[in-house]
């Protein structure tokens, strides 16, 4: 069984409950006053509507009533899109540029009171300085120079924004949009462009090839000369030792020859022979001599005497044998 205490029955005093009231609500109060500032972040601190100072990170105290927090300033590198503004070059031809700004609060005090809504201040910065630029280009330069554009925009913005306590790190140019007549003629110029390119190293690649193929032909020819000139060589070569070869053949049997003659000669006189011998001989080159085509024949008259005695030989060896047939 609980028993239950009536409310009537506790007899608190109503001082303590004022006191822990009063307690609470100075707790509460110095809790809230009690802010930590995060990385990358300044507070501005107003003091009676008066600024009164920069809050870097960490943990700080304001007073209750009197001090209050004016803006929260981040310090990271921010970086703004800004639409497609209206720019006309110098050549008259009006063109949409879009623009990306990168930017850095150096100073949150001259950003928080040196100028009234920041981006916008710099958005309509950034289209004037933008136009001023382009003004003084044609749309050639303008497409072709981006990074002077970027770098000249860069620099004067920086200068403008820095009475602001804005860093300008970069700017760039995001799209440059010309009217379509002009894509248009500038895509045709670029077709033509294309073509006469693709003309020029067609021409380029046939002349090359003509080239080597004419060197080669020039360099075959070369090598036929050379190699013909070089068969030459050796056929003269090869004919001029033949020659020498069969010359010295002949020279070399001409030498035996007479070798042999005067070795022949040497003999017969060595042997000492006798008329007879030698008249034998001379009867056998008379015969010899007689073989050959020739109609009329010039007769020493050494070998005349050699015939009329192989004639007086012939007949007694004739009669010889007529006897011997008679008597037999």
């Amino acid at each position: 069984m609980f028993t239950f205490l009536e409310a009537s029955s506790i007899d608190i005093p109503t001082g303590y409950i004022v006191i822990g009231v009063i307690v609470l609500v100075l707790v509460i109060l110095a809790v809230s006053c009690i802010r930590v500032v995060p990385q990358a972040h300044a507070y501005i601190l107003e003091r009676l509507g008066a600024y009164q100072s920069t809050w870097s990170v960490g943990m700080h105290m304001r007073l209750p009533f009197f001090d209050r927090i004016a803006l929260d300033v981040l310090l990271k590198e921010q970086v703004v899109d800004f639409p497609p503004q209206p720019v006309i070059t110098k050549d008259n031809v009006t063109m949409q540029i879009d623009t990306v700004v990168y930017f850095q609060i150096t100073d949150p005090k001259l950003y928080a009171y040196g100028v009234q809504n920041p981006m916008m201040a710099i958005e309509n910065l950034t289209a004037t300085t933008l136009r001023n630029i382009i003004g003084d280009l044609e749309l050639d330069e303008t497409l072709t120079s981006r990074e002077l554009i970027n770098g000249k925009m860069r620099q004067l913005l920086d200068e403008a924004t820095d009475p602001w306590g804005i860093k300008v790190n970069r700017v760039e140019l995001k799209n440059i949009m010309p009217p379509s007549a002009i894509r248009d003629a500038m895509e045709k110029q670029m077709k033509a462009e294309r073509e006469r390119r693709e003309s020029i190293l067609i021409a380029e690649g046939e002349k090359k090839s003509t080239i080597l193929v004419a060197e080669g032909k020039k360099q075959s020819a070369i090598l036929e000369a050379e190699a013909e000139k070089a068969a030459a060589i050796l056929r003269a070569e090869a004919k001029k030792e033949a020659t020498i070869r069969e010359a010295e053949g002949e020279a070399e049997a001409i030498m035996r020859v007479q070798k042999a003659n005067a070795d022949g000669i040497r003999f017969l006189n060595e042997a000492a022979p006798e008329d007879a011998v030698l008249r034998l001989k001379s009867l056998e080159a008379f015969a010899k001599a007689a073989d050959g085509r020739s109609t009329k024949i010039i007769i020493p008259s050494e070998i005349q005497g050699l015939v009329g005695l192989a004639e007086g030989v012939t007949e007694a060896v004739r009669k010889s044998r007529t006897e011997e047939k008679t008597e037999a």
